[in-house]
């Protein structure tokens, strides 16, 4: 009797397993010229802490950071850290840059396919481009998203940055990137979508 009661009041504060996501994208996820706490993975963690402590975040995010950086830097990640889930926020910087938009997919793919193999679920995040890039160019690099979210059966999330790019409230003086209080509609925005998928409880 004793022996069980032990075992039960261990059980009762072991930790729960925690589910983990690993959100892998460029400086709109890294929280640009913001403090790291002012990014929007941060402040979604710090909602998670009170509603969902099982919920975890691990931002691997880097500023400028390309489809090929990240298609280089990922391994590494995921075996150190061992995410249930990747988000993929990364192809702005390339689109930016005018890179060949082949090279890019084949990037996005070897992600997907490297995460996967380490068991995680992956999320892509839709990325667009101003239309000043020209419509040859775009009609090129933003269909790649909901085709590589078709091939691989994966969640396609909206370009967060829509409701906030034409809002100079929500952004730093470049105009291009959330300041504190657009990272925290982004956070807003997707919670929601992020949290029924880590629980189980929905998908897009």
């Amino acid at each position: 009797m004793l022996r069980f009661l032990i075992l039960m009041l261990l059980g009762s504060v072991l930790p729960l397993h925690a589910t983990t996501l690993l959100v892998f994208g460029d400086s709109l996820s890294a929280g640009y010229q913001l403090p790291a706490q002012q990014a929007w993975p941060a402040l979604l963690q710090q909602y998670w802490q009170t509603q969902h402590p099982d919920l975890h975040i691990i931002n691997a995010s880097v500023s400028g950071e390309t489809t090929q950086g990240g298609a280089q830097r990922l391994p590494a990640l995921l075996k150190q850290h061992q995410p249930d889930w990747l988000m993929i926020e990364l192809g702005a910087n390339d689109g930016l840059r005018g890179l060949p938009v082949a090279a890019t997919q084949a990037n996005l793919q070897r992600m997907i396919t490297q995460a996967q193999q380490q068991g995680a679920k992956v999320i892509l995040t839709q990325i667009r481009l101003p239309p000043n890039y020209g419509r040859r160019y775009l009609n090129q690099f933003e269909p790649i998203f909901a085709t590589l979210a078709e091939e691989y059966q994966l969640p396609l999330l909206p370009f967060f940055m829509e409701p906030i790019i034409t809002d100079p409230g929500l952004l730093l003086a470049d105009r291009l990137h959330p300041n504190a209080a657009g990272q925290q509609k982004i956070a807003q925005s997707l919670e929601p979508t992020l949290t029924a998928l880590l629980t189980g409880k929905g998908q897009l």
